[in-house]
């Protein structure tokens, strides 16, 4: 298999037991979507009120895939599936799957996955959805490199189609073919990438979402008008600036700055996002970005 590849959806068989490092957005949906398969989870979270308000956003993801018809069960029988945990020694014995799912600090996602890696099944397969750090580097802690890699999801995970497998050099086939088969038990699409910075997805939409940034700022038109020339000029279904503000204006910029410095001042993140940030204008998570958020 090369790099870059594609596969089709629906002809993977699910993992029966999963834990899910993170309660966060990205971690509460990964969470959805393998319980509503049929996958027994373990979402770790920081603390008591930290797991309630992780379960909250699992129940509503969860009420809102059965109100667009996504659920063959009701959504408390999915819900039941799913335990909270504060500590990784509670993740299940069984597991298959570990997938990290925490903020883009490298210091805290390699704690996590080593402290994983001690208390799950030495098959167990350990993944990070990291948009953009090495996997590489991730994997420096690990007694067992060979079972690690890439699965980033995208937001809003339940309904996003593609999931960006990105292999190290220490990935073995077997544990990409593992993966790939997961994500296609989720209805979803897998590419299979080479770990390098920003990996495929995150490294070209956010040089796109950077331009915009500085189109914005230096008046060339308006964000409304920036995201319509590419809805319609060039049929992407979301512009670069409401995209930004969905992923949140603090992620990309946190992702910018990886890339500027491992990649060149290409990357290097405009005066407009940085002041957004420092404002507090993160995007849909904080009601204001480039748009407001109701």
């Amino acid at each position: 298999m090369s790099a870059a590849g594609t596969g089709a959806r629906g002809d993977g068989t699910a993992p029966g037991s999963v834990g899910v490092l993170g309660g966060g957005r990205m971690g509460a949906g990964i969470a959805q979507v393998f319980a509503a398969r049929g996958a027994r989870v373990a979402v770790l979270e920081s603390g008591t009120g930290e797991v309630e308000a992780a379960r909250e956003r699992v129940r509503t993801g969860l009420a809102r895939a059965a109100e667009r018809g996504m659920l063959d069960e009701e959504p408390e029988d999915v819900l039941a599936r799913v335990r909270f945990v504060t500590s990784v020694t509670e993740l299940a014995g069984d597991s298959e799957l570990v997938v990290e799912a925490v903020p883009e600090r490298a210091d805290l996602k390699v704690r996590l996955l080593a402290d994983a890696e001690r208390s799950v099944p030495a098959g167990t397969v350990l993944a990070s959805n990291t948009s953009s750090l090495s996997i590489a580097e991730l994997s420096t802690a690990l007694e067992d490199p060979s079972r690690f890699l890439g699965m980033h999801f995208f937001n809003p995970v339940p309904v996003s189609e593609l999931v960006e497998l990105v292999v190290a050099p220490h990935t073995s086939d077997a544990t990409r073919d593992r993966a790939r088969a997961w994500v296609r038990a989720l209805g979803k699409t897998e590419v299979v990438i080479r770990d390098s910075p920003g990996f495929a997805t995150s490294r070209l939409g956010v040089t796109l979402g950077l331009e915009a940034v500085r189109m914005l700022e230096e008046g060339v038109a308006d964000a409304q008008s920036i995201d319509t020339a590419m809805e319609l000029g060039y049929r992407h279904p979301m512009g670069p600036l409401r995209s930004t503000d969905l992923v949140g204006l603090d992620v990309r910029l946190a992702v910018a700055e990886y890339l500027s410095g491992t990649l060149g001042d290409r990357f290097t993140p405009p005066r407009l996002l940085r002041d957004k940030v420092d404002r507090g204008e993160l995007g849909r998570k904080s009601g204001q970005g480039f748009y407001p958020w109701s």
